[in-house]
């Protein structure tokens, strides 16, 4: 495949998958298996770095989030912990931050650890989400919509519940260059899979998550693909010498 090629429809494909629904399927099994030491596995094997960039991304948006009228979603959320960040740069003002995502078991732990907090979660799928036009001041994503089984779609749906100047900001991974992305790599592909499925006893997602990295598109091309789907300002900032980074865009 092409990466260069904005115009083909690419999404997630885990292994045995054959179409979109089928992967849609397939993700949604990986993340319910390891949904109960998710949290634990991210710290680890991230070496806590997660955490910072959940950090830097939730004050990327710390304009947004300071209006107590504004209205902020986290989709592909997870257990939360993006979202919690969004809350924690929010403050008092952090009452209409919702998180959504389609793994049950996922909202259940997120559930779980939110107690005592105004987060609201729902489950729903990010390519159908349950959501009028123009609802949201600010989408996020970390290290979720790379799991989407139609990258392209998904950016139409966030472009939609955007509101007019609203913003977009999606944390994932990427592949650094140099001497750098040679051990990141090494580390990435062969030693992250195996410590992954040991600790978590469950195979398939750690053996996915190299392939998925490498399938999900390069950030000139994935900033291309956000000003199709509607954005009139987009820009990527790696982090950690380009491990992740943010892509943000405004309606």
């Amino acid at each position: 495949m092409n990466k260069s090629n904005h115009t083909t429809v690419i999404g997630a494909t885990p292994e045995g998958a054959g179409d979109p629904q089928a992967a849609a399927r397939a993700v949604r099994e990986m993340f319910t298996a390891i949904a109960p030491r998710y949290d634990l596995l991210n710290h680890l094997l991230s070496f806590n770095v997660d955490r910072l960039w959940w950090r830097k991304t939730a004050r990327r948006f710390a304009g947004v989030l300071s209006r107590p009228e504004a209205s902020v979603l986290d989709l592909c959320c997870g257990t939360g912990d993006m979202t919690f960040a969004l809350l924690r740069q929010a403050g008092k003002s952090g009452g209409r931050i919702i998180g959504a995502d389609f793994s049950h078991a996922m909202l259940q732990r997120a559930g779980a650890k939110s107690e005592g907090t105004a987060l609201r979660w729902i489950e729903a799928d990010a390519l159908r989400l349950p959501f009028h036009e123009e609802r949201f001041d600010l989408v996020t994503s970390a290290f979720g919509f790379r799991n989407l089984a139609d990258y392209d779609a998904g950016l139409r749906e966030i472009v939609r519940v955007l509101r007019p100047e609203g913003e977009c900001g999606i944390l994932d991974f990427a592949e650094p260059r140099g001497m750098v992305g040679k051990v990141y790599r090494i580390y990435f592909k062969r030693v992250l899979p195996g410590l992954g499925t040991v600790i978590s006893g469950v195979r398939g997602p750690y053996a996915y998550l190299p392939s998925s990295v490498e399938r999900f598109p390069e950030p000139a091309e994935m900033l291309e693909r956000m000003r199709v789907a509607g954005f009139r300002e987009v820009s990527w900032t790696p982090y950690t010498l380009g491990i992740a980074g943010l892509y943000w865009g405004r309606k």
